[in-house]
Formats: C-alpha cells, structure tokens, sequence
C-alpha cells in the first residue's frame, strides 16, 4: 500500500480507538482483510470470461452455464456459511477461524480456474464448472467471515462506517496495484511475442497472486480480534441455536436488510456487471489489450478518492442519502460514455474517472447492513452476524451470476466474434451493453433506498436500547 493511503487508515483507526479503545491499527489490519479477497476476486470478475472465450475456447453458451450454476450455487453457499460462522464457537472467535484457514483452499482453486485442461467438449465444461464452484466456495467462507468480522470488532454506528471506509481504502489500493500490473505482466508472463496474454500467462499469474493473498488474510486474522462479540451476545433473550432455515426465515422479518440488499443486488448487477465485461469494450471498441491498464487504474484511483470522502458524504447527506447521490452521479457517467463512445481517450478516462469515484458506494452499502443488523437485534432479539453479512454477499453473487450467464450471452447476440476484428454494428453493441444497460438498471437500484427508514437518530436510539436492554417487542 502507499504511504498515504496507510497514513489515511492508520488515522481512520485512531479515531476509532478514541471512543472505543481500539487498537490504533484496527483499520489497516481490516483493509488488509479486503486486499485478500480482491486479489482473488480481480482475477476472477475483470478476467475470467475473457480467459474462457480466447484462451479456453468456450463457447458462450457453455460459458454462460459455467457462470450461472457456480455463481447461483455460490450465493446460496453464503447464507449457509453465514449460519455455520454464527454456530462457531472457538478461543480465537466466531469469524476468525476461517480468516486463518479458508485462503489456502481458495489459493488453490485459483489456480486450477485459470488451468487450461488438455479436455474437449462436456469434460472440459464440467471440469471448469468444479474449478468455479471450488473456488467460489473457497472465498465464500473466507469473505463472509471477513464481513461478519467488522460487526463484532466495533460497536458504534459511525466507527463500523470508518472500518468500511477502510475497507475501501484497501479494496482501491489493491485495485490500483492490480489495475497497473495486471495487464503489462499478464503479457509479460506469457510466450514472447504474443499480443494478447495467453495460456501460460494467465496460469503463471495465477501462481503468483494465489500466494501472495495469503499474506494480507494473515494480518487482517491477527490483528482484528473479536473485541465485542460476548458483549453483543451476552444477556439475549433468543439463546437457541439457529439453525440454517431458521435463520433465513428470522432474518427475513428484517426489513431494512432486505431493502439494502435489494438495491446492493441491482447495485451490483449495474457495476460489478459492467466492469465483468468492460474489458471487451477497452480492447475492441477503444483501442487494444494495453489500454486495460490505462482504464482500470483510472478507475481504482478515482475510487481510493472517493472512498476518503465517505465519511464526510455521509455524515453531510446520511448514508442513505449519499448512496442515491453516488447511484445517480454514476448512471449520468455511464450515459455520457454510451453517447459519446468516438470522444477521445482523455474524456472517456474522465468520464471512467467520475464513474470510479461513484465506486465507493459499496463501503455505503456495509454500513448499511452494520445498522440494520442493529434494527434486526432491536426487533427480533436475536443477533446474526454471519448471516446477516452473508445477505449482503448473497446479493452480490446473484447479481454476479445474472451478469456473468447473461453478460457474455448479450456479448454474442451483438455480434461479438472471439479474436476477431469486430463489425462496427458489434461495436454499436457492445456500447450499448456495457453503458446503456448498466444505466438502466442503476436507476432501478436507487428505489429500493426510497423505503429504508434507518436515519442517524433512529440508529442512535436502537443503540441505546439495546445498551438498556430494551427491544421493540417489549411494547
């Protein structure tokens, strides 16, 4: 990480301990957390179909098979490794554990992901789909436990907000590292003179990535231990042991949540989706392989800037109101890319500048989630942190799952051909699917925030019920 970016979470983390006597390290130790799982997750999400249409050779329509049966499975996998992660009980934590144990399975299935196997036809979809799923289940239990972490290692509503800001910080770093890297060693990695990154090199840098997220996963474990967890559970009138069925039917009584998660999963579809296949835009509509590093770094960057912001965006305009106000600045840049798509390099990395700090938004959406599992303790008496995060994940992967099955499926129906010089009316259309789609369905995302009713003081008020140990059914 930059030297100011480690300046900027070690004084996120100061205020924290402030009010809460954290350990002044609390924030970088949690970033790094983040760092762990993007490092797997940037492979995967900016990658993995470009890997499977030139490399595997895949058709779309085995490709979008693979990415909707794994990224399905994967999202109901997370409410049943929220519900597990709530029923653990170790000396190190609920959550902790699979901080220290979950990476090294996830470093080597994404190896095998980015394996070319020496298999034809069914074998080698199948194949792909075991290598998919493992990995998705892999980072499941790792990232869970990572989110669920954040709610019981600070207790007040604002300091949760600083940890997701320092979540961002580490996911914008990251990214940015990525963003330059990537691309340039991708190429590097692979056979001599080739123009585009090859079998060998996506292989290669899988190698090294897997290894390397081990690091962050390891300091994040050692250094954010689980401080209030027995405070946030002692004296709780529910004591049962849910189990997985139960627990989704209670945390569905949870109304607040759902509206965060619906508008994550619209959220989702609209950016993760978007940058899914993003580099198809940048390598056949803007210029060549070479310019991905140039569009995603820009992005990154402008993402790090805008995380900094969070905390006075949201104190100024409530996280609600600062989440709609980003949605609707980002579906104004997407506009401007689809319409102006012939601007020049400079604009469109201007216009690609705004859209990354809009990025941040998703530090929003956990905070969110940090005050409605508040307002679930208040009106159900029961705390789950596992599956409550697990919702946010959820979300995120069946909104992954649409995008990646339907992405390359709308890749194909505009006529997009697989190393080949495109047609212009497949340029038209890949436009119209990376920017105009999106914009769609970003509107759509802010709806959702139009009935979530948690303001700074309701939250305040729960919080001090619940410190009295007092609950919305005891009127």
């Amino acid at each position: 990480m930059s030297d100011v970016s480690m300046t900027a979470m070690q004084s996120t983390a100061a205020t924290t301990s402030k009010k809460e006597g954290a350990n002044p390290v609390l924030g970088i130790g949690y970033a790094f957390g983040e760092v762990g799982c993007q490092m797997s997750w940037y492979m995967i999400n900016n990658f993995l179909t470009l890997f499977y249409t030139d490399i595997v050779g895949l058709t779309a329509t085995a490709i979008s098979f693979i990415m909707f049966v794994a990224r399905v499975w994967d999202a109901i996998n997370d409410p049943m490794m929220g519900s597990i992660a709530d029923r653990t009980n170790t000396r190190w934590g609920r959550f902790r554990p699979y901080i220290f144990f979950a990476p090294p399975f996830l470093a080597i299935f994404n190896i095998l992901t980015f394996t070319v196997w020496p298999l034809e036809g069914a074998l080698k979809v199948l194949v792909c789909l075991v290598c998919y799923i493992g990995t998705g289940m892999a980072y499941t239990a790792a990232s869970i436990a990572y989110q669920a972490l954040q709610n019981v290692i600070a207790i007040d509503s604002k300091q949760r907000m600083l940890l997701a800001t320092c979540r961002n910080i580490g996911a914008s770093v990251i990214g940015i590292v990525l963003s330059v890297v990537a691309a340039p060693t991708l190429l590097k990695l692979s056979h001599p003179g080739v123009a585009a990154a090859d079998a060998q090199g996506y292989f290669r840098f899988a190698i090294i990535m897997s290894i390397a997220l081990l690091v962050p996963f390891l300091i994040c474990g050692i250094i954010c231990k689980e401080k209030y967890t027995e405070k946030l559970h002692a004296n709780k009138g529910n004591t049962e042991k849910l189990g997985f069925f139960s627990a989704l039917r209670e945390i569905a009584k949870n109304d607040q949540l759902l509206m965060v998660v619906l508008a994550t999963v619209l959220g989702t579809i609209c950016v993760a989706g978007r940058m899914g296949i993003l580099t198809f835009y940048i390598i056949y509509v803007v210029g060549d392989f070479m310019h991905i590093a140039t569009f995603f770094t820009v992005m990154t960057v402008a993402q790090l800037i805008g995380s900094f912001f969070l905390p006075l965006g949201t104190n100024l305009m409530t996280k609600k109101g600062y989440l709609i106000f980003l949605q609707m600045v980002m579906n104004v840049g997407f506009i401007a890319m689809f319409l102006l798509p012939n601007a020049g390099i400079p604009t469109l990395l201007a216009i690609s500048a705004v859209c990354g700090f809009c990025n941040s938004a998703s530090g929003v959406c956990y905070g969110l989630v940090g005050d409605s599992l508040e307002y679930g303790d208040w009106k159900l008496g029961r705390r789950q942190e596992g599956v409550a995060a697990s919702m946010l994940s959820f979300g995120v992967k069946i909104a992954t799952a649409i995008c990646g099955s339907a992405g390359v499926l709308l890749l194909a129906a505009v006529g997009y051909v697989p190393n080949a010089e495109q047609t212009e009316a497949a340029r038209q259309g890949i436009n119209a699917v990376v920017n105009l789609l999106p914009f769609v369905i970003g509107v759509l995302s802010v709806v959702p925030m139009f009935w979530y009713k948690l303001t700074p003081a309701k939250v305040e008020e729960i919080r001090n019920d619940l410190e009295n140990g007092v609950h919305a059914y005891d009127n």
